[in-house]
């Protein structure tokens, strides 16, 4: 068909800015084509933005320079055993061949930068093929100063819950040397200047400049997609896609400051929106315990309200529903602020640490706390008997919180009272005491602490494994005195509790796509013109959650690939 005269032309239109959809951007106008990105919030980055940053990405260049070479079997048999019946081939091939081409592309020829994780192992070390590094990638830290000011008018802001006064901490040496900042004058020394520069960026720029996980993720996307020429237009929403005779998707209908338009996309339009986790309808129907949609509290932005998906379906597409689990869950408490407000605080880091354990209602463990948070979450939601609250409480010693965070309270030097006195933490002389404070079985809980601390002097969790694998040894504590790194008796009081429900990264429920991201029918047939990727594409891996970063590293391979198609000028691409 040809376009209205009078309607703007691109060779592809890509609807979301997270990490899938720059991916794509950056990629597609690198080989030539000419790219819109279109975005309804008034920032960039999505729930990427407020991510870690991290991306699983095996056999890339990094692990190559440090003289680890993997064959691709290792990594496709260990998501072989995880993911079980959800396991599609084609997919995972495309996954694993793509994210180091992935990966070069982008820290040779772009802005964007990458540090290794030559130590983070993937999550089930007992699973073969597993991985005890070198399979993933995270952002380079980078100035905002240095990006630009047309970036920082793009990019939305670090999340409050996961900063320190607004200044984000970084997985890695950054990190290690918060928590050791009162054990070490060297990482002291690196604290106090992360503090001051910060201090000193409020007081003249008015946000932090300093840009680390997301963040510096998609600070450097969007320097490299406006470098590439990209155009970028938020407070822009896609209200519809255009088809013509043939059922072939040709553009997208919009919605901006200067009313209601339409684009023509030549190549394809790319739905890359961050899924559902904001719809409570969808929730409703597709989260488990959640029969009003409301019990549930995710950390994706109020702009994930599953546009993409029913942009999708509204031309043939389907929602995946055949997925292990449709979200990909993360354990949260909810601090309440005095003005009325409530933040959604991620347990990532905590949980892990030596001197700390989770516990149900009834007093007892349930999980190996120091496995990934989607695990965490999962055996909470199977767990909890029918007819309670989805919930548990994390349990922590006094030692403890003078080396490492509990939720949103800080270690020394920083003060617990405004956390006790707001309720977010609870405290007891003893544990029995503590118990009665929170609602949880006194002589469960005592049991529970007195057989966990028997184990945890000699290193060991005969009940859950505990600091038996890479990734919960490396999710504990080098320096613990104790024989085991992730773990610590409870015994010194007064003891504290935080309460955690059910909370979500984001969704693994998407639109059902082929090994290339088309949009697939009813009759799995390609959609022309319709490519899905990031999580509005059905997760590669099917509801299952084997090593961090694996909602990042699909979305930046597949959204690479998606581009680098589009761009080519051979072959039928729609």
């Amino acid at each position: 068909m040809t376009p209205d005269p009078a309607t703007p032309v691109y060779d592809v239109v890509v609807i979301g800015s997270g990490a899938g959809g720059l991916s794509a951007a950056v990629a597609a106008a690198d080989g030539g084509a000419s790219v819109l990105v279109v975005e309804k919030a008034d920032t960039c980055g999505g729930a990427t933005a407020w991510s870690g940053g991290w991306m699983w990405t095996p056999r890339n260049l990094f692990a190559h320079a440090d003289g680890v070479t993997e064959d691709r079997s290792a990594p496709r048999t260990y998501l072989q055993h995880r993911l079980g019946e959800n396991f599609d081939a084609a997919k995972v091939d495309a996954l694993l061949d793509g994210a180091p081409e992935m990966v070069e592309f982008f820290e040779k020829k772009t802005a964007l930068q990458f540090v290794p994780g030559a130590k983070i192992a993937d999550i089930h070390g007992d699973t073969p093929g597993a991985g005890t590094g070198h399979r993933s990638v995270g952002p380079k830290p980078v100035s905002l100063r240095k990006l630009g000011p047309d970036v920082a008018a793009l990019l939305r802001r670090q999340l409050y819950e996961t900063s320190f006064l607004g200044m984000g901490i970084m997985a890695g040496p950054d990190l290690q040397a918060f928590l050791h900042s009162t054990r070490s004058a060297k990482a002291f020394a690196h604290c106090a200047r992360r503090v001051s520069t910060h201090l000193f960026d409020l007081a003249t720029k008015r946000r932090g400049q300093q840009l680390v996980n997301g963040t510096a993720l998609v600070g450097r996307l969007l320097r490299s997609a406006l470098d590439a020429g990209v155009e970028i237009r938020v407070n822009t929403t896609a209200t519809a896609l255009t088809v013509d005779s043939a059922g072939s998707v040709t553009g997208v209908r919009l919605a901006g400051p200067d009313g209601a338009y339409t684009v023509h996309a030549r190549r394809g339009v790319v739905l890359a929106t961050g899924g559902f986790s904001q719809d409570l309808d969808r929730r409703r129907e597709l989260f488990p315990r959640t029969p009003t949609g409301r019990e549930h509290w995710t950390l994706t932005p109020p702009t994930t309200t599953g546009d993409g998906i029913t942009l999708g379906e509204s031309v043939g597409g389907r929602l995946d529903r055949s997925v292990a689990s449709p979200v990909a869950y993360c354990p949260v408490s909810i601090i309440r602020y005095r003005n009325g407000k409530e933040g959604v605080f991620p347990h990532i880091l905590d949980r892990g640490k030596p001197g700390a354990i989770g516990v149900l209602a009834d007093g007892h463990r349930f999980v190996n706390e120091g496995l990934g948070y989607h695990d965490y979450t999962l055996a909470m939601v199977e767990q909890v008997p029918d007819g309670e609250e989805v919930c548990s409480w994390l349990i922590a010693d006094q030692r403890y919180l003078r080396y490492f965070p509990l939720g949103m309270a800080k270690p020394l030097p920083i003060p617990t009272w405004p956390y006790l006195k707001s309720g977010y933490l609870t405290r007891g002389r003893t544990v029995r005491e503590l118990a009665e404070k929170i609602g949880v079985d006194p002589d469960g809980l005592e049991k529970t602490v007195a057989a966990f601390n028997e184990g945890a002097r000699d290193g060991v969790d005969p009940d859950f494994g505990r600091g038996t694998t890479p990734f919960t040894v490396t999710s504990g504590d080098a320096d613990n005195p104790w024989p085991n790194p992730a773990l610590a008796p409870l015994e010194e009081g007064p003891f504290y509790a935080v309460k955690v429900v059910p909370g979500s990264f984001g969704t693994f429920a998407g639109l059902v796509t082929d090994s290339t991201s088309r949009v697939l029918n009813d009759a799995d047939r390609p959609i022309r013109g319709l490519f899905a990727v990031g999580v509005d594409q059905s997760s590669v891996m099917g509801g299952h959650y084997p090593s961090g970063g694996i909602n990042l590293g699909p979305a930046m391979t597949f959204g690479y690939l998606t581009g680098r198609r589009l761009a080519s000028t051979t072959g039928d691409l729609r």
